[in-house]
């Protein structure tokens, strides 16, 4: 199964990369398959790629159902 969540772009970097953001985790991962990328922007990333935006209404929605069903799974 593969799972591809968004996250927040903090800073651009040279050379197609980011910094990004999910609850407080910082990394660092790729932009290249994207183009424009600012800070502020939600992007849907998959192991290390940012692989396209999307509007901040819908990363809020798709985070708050992953806590949601997060709740549900025994550790």
């Amino acid at each position: 199964m593969c799972l591809a969540i968004p996250v927040q772009v903090t800073e651009v970097l040279s050379g197609d990369m980011a910094k990004v953001t999910l609850d407080g985790v910082l990394k660092v991962i790729s932009t290249a398959l994207i183009d424009d990328v600012q800070p502020g922007d939600y992007v849907i990333l998959h192991v290390g790629y940012a692989l396209t935006k999307i509007r901040p209404e819908e990363a809020e929605r798709t985070l708050t159902l992953i806590q949601e069903a997060s709740m549900g799974v025994a550790p």
